[in-house]
Parts: structure tokens; C-alpha cells; sequence
């Protein structure tokens, strides 16, 4: 049975804030990464889509949050990107590359001095925005067939982004402990874990 967690509706006022939120041109931009596919079938463009949406289920309304959630992989993904398209959309452009640049993994860079860096600098928007990633892709992990992928990525939401989730949103870190949950019910139900502690 999957966790009831409680959730702001979309209220007269967070549409109106919504309403005036120039999102389009962010959204072309991320469209740059539809090439880009990802382990559990779709591609990164959806992902950033999902992702925006999640912190909406969540009720953040905080426009630079939400452009940078739109293109929050494009540096990453596309390390070439002519920067000067985004900074050119309008005058949020840069604290919304600056966001992004908080969350973009550095070349050469280990992905724990990552989240490390996240965990002890990052700010707040930031903070919000990983743990809205990461839900997106914990839910997509519901669809890899590799069970070694699944549990390196669980343990690696438990060690990193769980200790995000409850400084910045309980009902994040409610969601997240929930899909933790079920990933690592597939990986005993389909005897993975049975088989890794007898090889070990």
C-alpha cells in the first residue's frame, strides 16, 4: 500500500503565481536534451518535465526554482551548451544558472564529493531541487532491469539524499524512505539480495 502524504493543493493564489511564470523558453532550451535517453526508456527532456511537475505537486511556486528545474541537466548533459541562450531569456537567467550550476556534477568529479558538496553547501533552492530530481528518479527506477544499478542507487539515496530530504521537506524525505522501500521489496522479492549475500 503506498504512503498518503499530504500535499498543499493548487490554490487560487499559487495558480496565479504559476500563471505568470515564463516558462516556455526554458522548456526550448531543454528540449536539447531529448537525445539524451536514460536507463529506464524515455529521455533527459521528459525528466526534466517530471521534475518541474514534482516540485509543483510539492506547491513551490519560486519562478528561478522552477526555470532552473526545466534545464536543470542541460550543463551536465550538453557540457558545450552555449550558456548566453539562457541568459538571454530574461532577467532571472542568472541566479537560475547559478542554481543550476549547484546541482551540475563538475567533470572528473566523484558522485559522492558531489552530494557531499550539495549536503554541506548547497542552498536551500538547491537542496529542494535535488531531492524533486531524485524522486523523479526513484520512480524511474521502478522500470531498470539491472538489480545492481537498483541497489547502488537505493543505498546512494539513503546515504545522500535522504539526510537533504529532512533538513529541506519532510514529505520529500516521506516520499523518498517510500520508494526506497519498495525498490529494495523488488530486489528481495526477485531473490537478488538472497544471491549477493551467499556470493559475498
Amino acid at each position: 500500500m503506498a504512503m498518503q502524504i499530504d500535499k498543499p493543493n493548487m490554490d487560487q493564489e499559487r495558480m496565479m503565481q504559476l500563471r505568470s511564470i515564463a516558462m516556455a523558453p526554458y522548456m526550448q532550451l531543454a528540449t536539447s536534451l531529448i537525445g539524451q535517453t536514460r536507463h529506464a526508456g524515455g529521455n533527459m527532456f521528459r525528466h526534466q518535465i517530471d521534475t518541474l511537475g514534482i516540485l509543483i505537486d510539492y506547491g513551490y511556486i519560486d519562478s528561478v526554482l522552477l526555470k532552473a528545474s526545466v534545464i536543470h541537466d542541460l550543463l551536465e548533459d550538453i557540457p558545450d551548451f552555449d550558456r548566453n541562450k539562457i541568459l538571454e531569456i530574461d532577467d532571472e537567467a542568472e541566479d537560475v544558472i547559478r542554481l543550476v550550476l549547484e546541482v551540475t556534477k563538475k567533470e572528473g568529479q566523484s558522485k559522492s564529493d558531489y552530494l557531499k558538496g550539495i549536503i554541506e553547501h548547497g542552498s536551500h533552492k538547491a537542496k529542494v531541487l535535488k531531492c524533486a530530481d531524485r524522486i523523479s528518479n526513484m520512480i524511474s527506477l521502478g522500470f531498470v532491469t539491472k538489480p545492481d544499478f537498483i541497489e547502488r542507487y537505493c543505498d546512494e539515496t539513503e546515504f545522500f539524499i535522504l539526510p537533504i530530504a529532512i533538513e529541506v521537506d519532510y514529505t520529500m524525505y516521506q516520499e523518498l524512505i517510500s520508494l526506497i522501500i519498495t525498490r529494495k521489496k523488488y530486489l528481495e522479492d526477485s531473490g537478488y539480495l538472497d544471491r549477493t549475500k551467499q556470493g559475498s
